[in-house]
């Protein structure tokens, strides 16, 4: 018992050794709290205060779970491990399983029982829409999957649903025929694991006291990512006289979208008479400079429980910040610095580049791919390897060439517009028989199959008819609206994501166009008029494509088959081989749990981080920065934070105000590596300005006029200067001898101060 004890901090000690009543547990960030739950649940059966059969464990993951079960084999004594094989330690889903399984007959459901995936789930609520003549366009599988889900974990069965409006009523009718339909084919989701367990408890009164006077201790992990369901859950299985151990930190409560609450931690303290209250503040992760930022920074918010990490590490190296121009430099920075950090030693596996949104990871896996590095997404998908941005490629790939059948099959009913399996098979067919593409095969089918085809090929022609002659990213725009892939995600209740990508799509071609030194006005294909002269010597007012007379091949590519042979280049390429040491790139909400000897904390600026919604949803600022927590506390030795003064988003540049997080971080705690640069104008003071679009025409332009300066400039005006070429003007600054002018010269080279007095700038026309 005594070397099960010995290495506990006095906090982690006094958690562990706590009488049996029930406690809350705040465990920082790298506090050990893994170690404390563990060793508590070792220690309760070694002292023989609980039976191993008397004990549940409630985890948030498969992995966590498997965790503990792995450390207790090596905690407790020989004769106590075969008991041990047998302990309820599980998820929330995989314990009400459990529990289902032994009473599948009073829970109403069969034996045999199957458990749907969320794949599985989407393809029922399909099979339940077509097989009723329910429009999937007026009522999306996906979100008609969301609204079933978020009710089940309120616990609302269909007919307690709360419908405003024909619309919700309709979809509450949906919901309860797809109930009906489940139970007919014996079949629950996830979320009707836990909503069937907690209304079995509740409505069998000795089936819960059975589980009450068994588990007479109950553990939960992650406490504050608890939603209401599962409180409700736990309450009804300790009943009244059950203790309870809850392990948590509100101060990384980030999961609200997922319906987590976090005042459930307030909660159980009132409900539970906590008495023993025990915070786990001596971190064994960071530096004493990581620590003191997070400290300072997530004090701003209210209504915490409270706690401060504190480390015994040293202060170790300051946070350092660094202001660039662009994306573009700001992906460069991250790259020349991790270059120098795996130069002097360290593993491309121990630095981790975080961000806000997925969309963000663009520009940083184009440098990445540039400069040959390894890297790995951790829990998602590489950029041209997104789902939505390998339908819109798809969509583009179709446009170059008519006669791709992978692309054709991809997108012909995606967004879905009617064309099954047979009408598919049909066509199929057809091509094999004529030995011709999907595409070219659409007039030679009849009915109803060959109207909706048609259909598609329309949609086709006419989207090549309104890109022809029209720059890459332009094209792109028209793609995205065309295919009806931006309408089908605004559909969805968590579409936002899948749309930035899409958008970012725009961005890339952007890029692309700009790094290959294509013209600016470049055509991005040649369309069907001039398609048509091939055979004959053509070559594109820029030299894009040149036709041989005696071939109809171009011999230099366009602009769309060379970004979409980049593509598929790059979604290909530096991919990190299984083991291999590659450097890691995540959003900050797939970080939680982990940590790296050098973090990257990157965009921090208003509306990206923290993110614009947040200003319009209650408490949203408030998680934006327990998020912001999260990110900090991920690093051990090194933490670099970033942000832009210029970022591209949907193809068009936006001029970025810093986050208002930089100025709730200790200043003696920081080191900023650029100076600060503090504008005075009128446009870039105002709060809510934070994000400008930048409409482009000839040099990036910005639609802004505060009058003339005594030297006869003013905001928004194109300019040239001898060594920098074209610009304009985004901000002046100054007045008399000091007057200083930002001016925006492209992605090439950036923004500039320049001095009025000094810089010979002369105005370009409109």
């Amino acid at each position: 018992m005594q070397k099960l004890l010995q290495n506990l901090n006095p906090e982690q000690l006094a958690a562990v050794t706590l009488p049996a009543q029930s406690a809350l547990i705040l465990a920082g960030a790298g506090s050990g709290k893994t170690r404390v739950l563990t060793t508590r649940i070792a220690w309760l059966i070694q002292s023989g205060q609980v039976s191993p059969s008397g004990l549940l464990a409630v985890t948030f993951t498969n992995k966590a779970s498997k965790e503990m079960t792995a450390r207790l084999t090596t905690m407790l004594p020989t004769h106590l491990l075969n008991s041990t094989r047998g302990m309820w330690i599980g998820t929330f889903h995989g314990l009400c399983n459990r529990l289902l399984r032994a009473h599948y007959h009073d829970a109403g459901l069969p034996q045999t029982f199957q458990i749907l995936d969320s794949s599985d789930q989407l393809s029922v609520i399909k099979r339940l829409l077509k097989t009723n003549n329910i429009d999937d366009e007026q009522y999306p599988p996906r979100s008609l999957m969301y609204f079933i889900n978020g009710a089940k974990d309120q616990g609302l069965r269909a007919d307690k649903v709360d419908a405003h409006d024909p619309h919700e009523r309709k979809m509450a009718e949906l919901y309860l025929m797809y109930e009906n339909q489940c139970q007919r084919e014996g079949v629950v989701d996830f979320a009707e694991l836990l909503l069937r367990c907690y209304e079995l408890l509740s409505r069998n009164q000795p089936l819960r006291e059975h589980y009450q006077a068994r588990f007479k201790h109950i553990l939960v992990d992650e406490f504050q990512d608890t939603n209401d369901l599962q409180y409700k859950w736990l309450k009804l299985m300790a009943g009244p006289h059950n203790v309870v151990f809850a392990v948590g930190d509100d101060d990384q409560s980030i999961y609200a979208f997922r319906g987590a609450n976090v005042g459930n931690m307030a909660a159980f303290e009132r409900e539970f008479n906590v008495q023993n209250l025990i915070k786990l503040e001596q971190n064994y992760r960071s530096h004493g400079h990581i620590l003191d930022s997070a400290n300072t920074l997530i004090a701003h918010n209210s209504k915490r429980l409270g706690k401060n990490l504190r480390t015994d590490a040293g202060h170790g190296e300051l946070v350092r910040i660094q202001e660039v121009t662009s994306d573009l430099e700001e992906a460069r920075w991250i790259i020349e610095e991790s270059k120098s950090l795996i130069n002097d030693g360290g593993l491309r596996s121990e630095i981790a580049v975080l961000y806000r949104s997925n969309a963000q990871s663009r520009v940083i896996e184009h440098a990445l791919f540039s400069a040959g590095i390894p890297y790995k997404v951790y829990g998602g998908q590489r950029f041209f390897e997104r789902a939505e941005v390998k339908h819109a490629i798809a969509y583009l790939q179709l446009l170059d060439n008519l006669h791709n059948d992978s692309a054709f099959l991809r997108v012909v009913n995606f967004p879905t517009r009617g064309i099954g399996n047979r009408t598919l098979e049909q066509l199929q067919d057809v091509a094999k028989q004529y030995d011709i593409s999907l595409y070219a095969a659409v007039p030679y089918v009849a009915g109803k199959a060959g109207s909706s085809l048609n259909a598609f090929v329309q949609l086709i022609e006419g989207a090549r008819l309104q890109a022809q002659n029209l720059p890459l990213p332009e094209m792109v725009k028209i793609v995205l609206d065309a295919s009806g892939l931006l309408t089908h995600y605004q559909k969805e209740k968590e579409g936002a994501e899948r749309i930035e990508n899409l958008e970012q799509v725009v961005s890339a071609a952007s890029l692309f166009v700009a790094e290959e030194g294509f013209g600016h006005n470049a055509p991005a294909f040649l369309g069907p008029d001039t398609q048509a002269m091939a055979g004959a010597a053509i070559t594109t007012a820029d030299g894009i494509a040149i036709f041989d007379a005696d071939a109809a091949l171009p011999t230099v590519m366009s602009p769309l088959s060379a970004f979409l042979s980049h593509a598929s280049l790059e979604a290909g390429e530096n991919q990190a081989l299984a083991g291999q040491d590659a450097l890691q790139m995540m959003t900050v909400h797939s970080a939680k749990g982990l940590e790296f000897d050098a973090v990257f904390i990157t965009g921090l600026e208003e509306g990206l981080f923290p993110h614009e919604n947040s200003a319009r949803e209650e408490g949203g600022v408030e998680e934006e920065r327990r998020l912001m927590y999260v990110a900090i506390t991920r690093a051990r030795k090194r933490l670099y934070m970033t942000f832009s003064q210029t970022r591209m988003l949907h193809g068009q540049i936006r001029y970025n105000v810093k986050s208002r997080f930089f100025e709730e971080l200790p200043d003696d705690a920081v080191k900023w590596l650029s100076p600060q640069v503090k504008v005075q104008s009128q446009w870039f003071a105002q709060p809510k300005a934070a994000w400008v679009d930048a409409p482009q025409s000839g040099a990036n332009r910005i639609a802004l006029s505060i009058g003339k300066t005594e030297h006869g400039w003013c905001i928004g005006e194109s300019v040239a200067h001898a060594k920098f070429g074209e610009g304009v003007i985004i901000n002046i600054e100054g007045s008399g001898t000091n007057a200083r002018a930002q001016i925006n010269f492209g992605r090439q080279v950036g923004i500039k101060l320049l001095d009025l007095g000094i810089a010979k700038l002369e105005k370009v026309a409109s």
